[in-house]
């Protein structure tokens, strides 16, 4: 599932917007901290109600499962400018490595196998 290079690193200004400083060094590889998988699915028209509640279940049993991930969070998507992305999650992980390891994890490429063509995807890894 993981297919994007994209980091960064920012915290909210009240503004909704990162400043200059806060976002210095984004995108470094190995940078310290949490790392936050983010990721959205539009479900392609096979995908069943089964199939969906199976992904809930799957993804949120990865929690205690997955060495170094320590919050997980998936569920419908509630708002209203979804552009079609109907199910996602954020997940936190104690590092980069962590991350990494979680995409070889075998629990991972389970899911994996029957997920991926039942869905369009899109991901996001931001360092913290």
């Amino acid at each position: 599932m993981r297919n994007s290079g994209f980091a960064a690193s920012a915290s909210l200004m009240p503004s909704g917007l990162a400043s200059a400083s806060e976002v210095k060094g984004a995108g470094e590889e190995g940078a310290g901290g949490n790392v936050f998988h983010v990721f959205a699915f539009q479900w392609k028209p096979v995908a069943s109600d089964a199939d969906k509640a199976r992904a809930l279940k799957d993804i949120s049993a990865f929690q205690g499962q997955i060495p170094g991930l320590l919050e997980t969070h998936a569920g419908a998507n509630i708002s209203p400018r979804g552009k079609g992305y109907t199910f996602g999650g954020i997940m936190r992980f104690k590092d980069q490595a962590a991350l990494d390891a979680y995409v070889q994890h075998p629990a991972h490429q389970a899911l994996l196998v029957w997920l991926v063509p039942l869905i369009d995807a899109i991901e996001l890894d931001l360092h913290t």
